[in-house]
């Protein structure tokens, strides 16, 4: 089953450029508008998921806690919109690539260490040296896909 899950994972990965590029090219169609091309691709995934809650009979009632929940509880939702803005901004000044790897390594950094303190109450798990083994190959393959044209010409 983990390997099901991981390839999952990576499935969703492979997303996060064609998401960027779908949304890129939205903007460039309603007005060169990045802001209003992050709106409309959220206003698009809030129909979407309200469609599956409906199709899947979500009981909307527990939706009533919503005035009770602490206020950081609600950020998701900003940090979803600030990376869909931020990806639609990006794509096309650095690159897929170069984009992808600074948000992936980003990604892996601040995990292991949400991991290594239990943040959020999930279980603690270690950082190992192969863990850091390997965000040392990301950080070095993030250096090389944005900067290794820079380090490393051709002659």
């Amino acid at each position: 089953m983990r390997y099901l899950l991981t390839a999952l994972a990576f499935f969703i990965g492979v997303g996060l450029p064609l998401q960027a590029a779908i949304n890129n090219s939205l903007k460039t169609d309603i007005g060169d508008s990045t802001l209003l091309a992050a709106f409309v691709s959220f206003g698009v995934g809030t129909l979407t998921l309200f469609l599956f809650s409906v199709a899947t009979r979500e009981p909307f009632l527990t939706l009533s806690s919503l005035p009770h929940l602490t206020w950081w509880k609600l950020v998701g939702g900003t940090l979803g919109a600030f990376f869909v803005f931020s990806s639609i901004y990006l794509a096309p000044r650095i690159g897929f690539a170069a984009m992808a790897s600074s948000i992936i390594t980003g990604q892996i950094v601040a995990s292991l260490l949400m991991d290594r303190v239990g943040f959020l109450g999930v279980p603690v798990r270690d950082i190992s040296m192969v863990k850091l083994s390997g965000v040392v190959m990301l950080l070095a393959g993030m250096i090389l896909v944005n900067f290794g044209d820079r380090l490393f010409p051709r002659t």
